[in-house]
Order: C-alpha cells, then structure tokens, then sequence
C-alpha cells in the first residue's frame, strides 16, 4: 500500500465506524425546516448531504477541511514562483491534515507514474468534428477512459462492501494523474493543427500541464498552479459536486461519474461563466477601442442590465462578499501584470459594478466571483480560447469531486434518493395546513 493510500485508510476506516455509531444513536435528531419556495427553487439551503473536503461560509468564503484560501496560501507546499501546489490540496483534501513538501512531491510522483492514457482515448477524440465543444470533448474522454477503472473491474468479480473504498482509491489517483493529458490533447487538437507535446515527467503536475498545453513562461506556469489549486472544491452542493456524487452514489466509477460532474459544469450557470465572462469583456474592450472610463463601464452595465441579462461574474448563490478566489487572483495579477489592458478592464469593473447592482435592489450580492478574474488572466499569458476554460476548471475541480467521491465509498454512503411529489400534491398541503396566526 502507497504511502497516500495508507494516510486515508488511517483517517477514513476508522470515521466510517464513527459515521455508523452517529447515525444510530442521532439519526432522528432534526436538522430543520425548509419551505415550498425551497423545494420549487433549487433547493437552495436545505441541508440534504455530507461532504467532508469543504464547506461554503457566506461570509468568509470557502474552506478547505477548515482552512480558508488566506491561510492555505500561507500553509500549503509551494512550487518555483511561489505559487502553492495542487499535489498539496489535493492531499489535504483526501486526508484532512496539511501536507509536508516531501508529501506532495510524493503525490506529483505518483500522478506521474499514473499519468499513461490509452491510445484509444486519443483515437476517438481524433474522430471527432473540429466544431465540437471542448467541455464536450472532455467529458467523452474522461468516459473512454472507463476502460481502466479498477473499480469496476473488482466490483465485477465481486468484493465486500467494505472494501469498495480501495479500487476507489486507484481510480481516484490515475484519473486525475490523466486529466492534464487529456485536456492538453484536446487544446492541442483544437487550436494547435495537432501539434501535441509529450509531458515532462521531471515538472510538477500544474507545471506540467501548463507545459504540454504550450505554455513554458514559468509565470504561466506559476498562475496555472494557482488557477488548480483554488478551483478545486466548494463544497458538496453545487451541480458539478453533486452530480459526481449523485451518480456515484448507485456505485458508478470514478470515470462515469466525473463524466457526469464535467457535463453539469458545462452549463453557463456553473463553470461555463469564465466564458461568458472573457467573452463580456473583450466586447466591452472592442465597443470603446480600449480600456473605457468609468462612466463607459456603468453605461455598459446599465445597458446589460437593461436587455434583463446578468452581469458575468458578479454574484454567487451562497456568498455574501468577495469571493477569496477572486482576491487571490487578483493579488497574482496586481504583482504580474498590472499594466495589461484586460485586468485594468477588471479593476474597473469591480470599483464601478457593485454600486450599480446594489442600486438595484434586487442582487444579494453584488460582489465579483472567481470567475471575474481567471479568463483574463489565462489570456494575459497566451491561452486566448476561451471555449477551452471550463476544461481547465473542469481538471482542478476533479480533485475535490474525486475526493469527495472516495470519501463516500470509504464511508459507505448508500444510493441517493430523494422524494418527489407533484405540485397539487403540494397545493393540497398547503391549503389543508392550519393557518399561522
């Protein structure tokens, strides 16, 4: 048994015995109550799952098994530029205690020597029209790569329950030690005539796909360990999240059920918003021949506002305040590249944009999300595609779905299967319920 192997099997055999004595002596502890609004929009707030790697605060952001991004950035094992690691997260995430630099190099050591993807993966992507959407490329890919799941292949020949987290495990590791392959093939395919570079076994693992998307600037290779590292998880909620979890909950793979996950962050209302963002921006760029004035980005505002579209990136479904993702970046940006011309659009944007929402009456809030920053920052360094920035999202978000996932096997999460009714069901109980006084 590797020795990452060995550190979750220590933290998460013992908790599932702990999970089981919990749930038997408080399983009929009321958590609260929800109401119909609830259940017709999104279920937002209803507390309906447990997901140990993170949890949202409204006020303070997102914490990683604890730790905000501030006091991550501070703790985790950093890379050349001073960037932190994913290999450093991703180990915090699997085992909740802050990884030593020894340990994560040992993770980069293993997603190395994990990283082969079949030939038959690259052979479908080839067949594939040009036109077709990256994020729809990844997710078929991801699915090829089923072919390998040890899971499946143990599960097949039959093993007790209690072990399901150890198949699991290999499948967890190879396939996030894959994905940078996969993603970097597919940029290369799209938008480099098919002139992939091999990995670079020597480079950590952000630093090596930065290399074999083509992009060697060790600044670049800095931000794309940044960019990994903080896109990783927001706890257990959100589509892409919940998803993996959702389909991995009937004892699908770890690939079949990040196929899921990738498709639900497609969506324009999840992982495709950097798009739509960069997309936002470089129109306002080109409306005002460069970096506009102030009262040219309110006009524009008011002008999106007015045609009953959102502003991209502002505004998040739990946070109340700046997202932490957004300040880092922003930090990288102010330090690397404060003069470019798409950030001074940023920088504007978020001096002018809040005031304008808050005036409307209608936003709970109105300050930027992560993805307000990441896109421009990708395209300071050369990487201008931005159909192609959901992939990146799509491989850090991997770790904490993945994570996630091998927590739920280890723990024996049973099948998710919510009730359901339909709406004179729910009309009946209203008016049949005693009115409050």
């Amino acid at each position: 048994m590797d020795k990452i192997k060995e550190a979750f099997a220590k933290k998460a055999l013992p908790m599932a015995k702990e999970v089981k004595q919990f749930v038997k002596e408080h399983g009929d502890h009321v958590l609260g109550s929800y109401t119909v609004a609830q259940v017709y929009q999104g279920m937002k707030g209803m507390v309906g799952m447990v997901t140990e790697t993170s949890k949202l605060d409204p006020e303070e952001g997102i914490r990683f098994r604890g730790y905000s991004i501030p006091e991550l950035r501070t703790k985790l094992p950093r890379g050349p530029g001073g960037e932190n690691l994913p290999e450093g997260i991703f180990y915090l995430l699997l085992t909740g205690d802050l990884p030593t630099e020894e340990t994560a190099r040992e993770v980069s050591n293993q997603w190395a020597r994990r990283s082969h993807v079949p030939k038959h993966v690259f052979d479908m992507l080839d067949m594939l029209p040009r036109h077709t959407h990256p994020m729809t490329q990844f997710s078929m890919a991801i699915t090829a790569m089923q072919t390998e799941s040890v899971f499946a292949s143990a599960y097949r020949k039959g093993m007790h329950k209690k072990d399901h987290w150890e198949p699991m495990y290999e499948d967890v590791m190879n396939l996030v030690a894959r994905l940078p392959r996969v993603a970097a093939y597919i940029y290369r395919k799209n938008y480099k005539d098919n002139n992939h570079i091999e990995p670079d076994p020597k480079l950590d693992w952000g630093a090596n796909f930065s290399h074999m998307l083509g992009f060697d600037h060790e600044e670049m290779k800095s931000f794309m360990r940044l960019y990994l590292t903080i896109h990783v998880d927001h706890e257990g909620g959100n589509v892409s999240a919940h998803t993996t979890h959702l389909v991995g909950s009937a004892l699908s793979d770890a690939y079949l059920s990040l196929a899921a996950g990738m498709n639900g962050l497609a969506g324009p209302l999840h992982g495709l918003a950097a798009q739509e963002v960069a997309r936002w921006i470089l129109e306002l760029r080109d409306q005002y021949k460069g970096v506009p004035t102030r009262d040219q980005v309110a006009e524009h505002i008011q002008k999106t506002l007015s045609e009953g579209k959102v502003i991209p990136g502002y505004g998040h479904a739990v946070l109340r305040k700046t997202d932490p993702r957004y300040i880092a970046q922003q930090e990288f940006a102010k330090k690397h590249l404060a003069n470019d011309e798409l950030f001074k659009i940023v920088q504007l944007l978020y001096e002018v944009t809040p005031e304008i929402l808050k005036a409307t009456g209608k936003v709970k809030n109105p300050w930027p999300n992560v993805d307000a920053h990441s896109g421009i920052l990708l395209m300071h360094y050369g990487l201008v595609e931005y159909d192609f920035y959901t992939v990146l999202f799509g491989t850090s978000r991997a770790i904490g779905v993945l994570t996630s996932l091998l927590w739920d096997r280890a723990l024996g999460v049973p099948i998710e299967r919510p009730g359901s009714v339909t709406t004179e069901w729910m009309k009946n109980l209203v008016s049949n319920s005693t009115p409050v006084a």
